[in-house]
């Protein structure tokens, strides 16, 4: 196994611990068992306190980001019509989180969601797999939060 000794000719301090050794420090400290917190405790050198600035970790989620197929392709596998050029319709994305204030028609309220774009210019509000609001334009919707791979919890949206 090469890579400790390469670790150590950096000349940087190299400590290597058990996996008892990390589970006895992470008791002692009293932490939860979480794979960010175990990172903490590894080796001899953990410190006999930590203090820790916040309760939350920082979560990303790697999302799609589009396709690489130049066309849509029909059921046969047969080219159907080229793939859209842009990604951004009128300022928003499939994914955005948005509000949504419609005053009239079929969908009149107040809707936040997760947008599905169009290139038409009209979007659908979904939560989930939940479509709530169907053709709503682009003049009615406010981006709360893009689709960045933060996630956002929908559910405290409504």
């Amino acid at each position: 196994m090469e890579s400790p000794r390469l670790l150590k000719d950096t000349g940087l301090s190299v400590e290597c611990g058990t996996g008892a050794l990390t589970k006895m420090n992470r008791i002692k400290l009293n932490l939860p068992k979480d794979h960010h917190l175990d990172a903490c405790c590894v080796g001899k050198s953990t410190l006999d306190d930590l203090e820790f600035k916040t309760n939350s970790i920082l979560q990303i989620h790697a999302k799609g980001r589009g396709s690489y197929k130049r066309c849509k392709l029909d059921r046969d596998g047969f080219p159907r019509k080229p793939a859209p050029r842009i990604k951004y319709i009128f300022g928003f994305q499939s994914g955005d989180i948005i509000k949504s204030v419609v005053p009239k028609g079929k969908y009149k309220g107040i809707w936040k969601g997760a947008v599905a774009c169009r290139g038409s210019g009209s979007f659908n509000i979904k939560i989930g797999a939940k479509r709530i609001a169907q053709g709503t334009n682009h003049k009615h919707l406010k981006l709360i939060q893009s689709f960045d791979g933060y996630p956002i919890n929908l559910t405290d949206l409504i």
